[in-house]
């Protein structure tokens, strides 16, 4: 396919990505009342182990005549994302199918069926580690300070948290992706193995915003199994190829 053909396919994907996720948050602007419950959940939960600990918490504020209808916006945006990811994801997947074979796009399935669970997920894994991640930068907090946090910051740190584990749960999902297509091998795979282990620590440190071990090490682990597994699948799929070829 020509550049300009390519480019064409891409921006064409781009839309109909576009479109799907305006569409959900569309209809996630009619669910903002359950949506932004849950986004402060979290937060109640850390407020509720800082009164078993004799800690006060103070509440989140929102400052700002504009505030309240940006922050509708952001929570519906975040919400169409995620609830639209199937459709992005197999745009994604879509733009490069036209270089396989047809018996390589029966990927599409395999690919759709382990993407959206594990995006779904790492998001669900970062939901879980937001009140200890509060827990934890909060209490830097010097005594006789109060630490006002707006509702607009919060939520950047949750969105920030969400997204990046969800797109790290992926990683595996294009490494199989790669070596489907015959870009990446198994053998590869395993003589990069130091460097793999180590990038994955130096990902979760720094995407983290939490910054503390803890959180560093519940994004990097499950990130480890997964590109284990990952390898386990493309050293299968190497040798189903070579007894193909034999």
């Amino acid at each position: 396919m020509p550049l300009l053909e390519h480019l064409r396919e891409l921006r064409r994907r781009l839309v109909i990505s576009a479109i799907a996720i305006a569409t959900g948050t569309t209809v996630a602007w009619f669910f903002y009342e359950p949506l932004i419950n849950l986004v402060r959940r979290p937060w109640e939960e850390f407020q509720r182990s800082g009164a078993a600990r004799g800690v006060e918490v103070p509440d989140l504020v929102i400052t700002g005549i504009a505030t309240p209808f940006t922050l509708q916006l952001q929570v519906t945006v975040v919400a169409g994302i995620v609830a639209t990811s199937p459709i992005w994801l197999y745009e994604i997947w879509a733009f490069i199918t036209p270089g396989l074979h047809k018996r390589e796009k029966r990927w599409t399935v395999i690919f759709l069926a382990a993407a959206v669970p594990l995006f779904a997920a790492g998001v669900w894994l970062a939901y879980a580690f937001l009140p200890k991640g509060l827990q934890i930068l909060l209490g830097f907090t010097p005594e006789n300070f109060t630490n006002l946090i707006t509702v607009s910051e919060y939520f950047t740190f949750v969105t920030r948290m969400l997204l990046v584990f969800g797109v790290a749960f992926l990683l595996p999902v294009f490494v199989v992706l790669l070596n489907a297509v015959g870009v990446l091998t198994a053998e590869r795979l395993r003589s990069w193995w130091r460097g793999i282990t180590f990038g994955v620590f130096i990902f979760a440190s720094v995407a983290t915003p939490t910054g503390d071990p803890w959180t560093m090490l519940a994004l990097a682990t499950p990130m480890l199994i997964l590109l284990f597994i990952a390898f386990a699948i493309a050293w299968f799929n190497d040798r189903r190829r070579r007894d193909a070829d034999s």
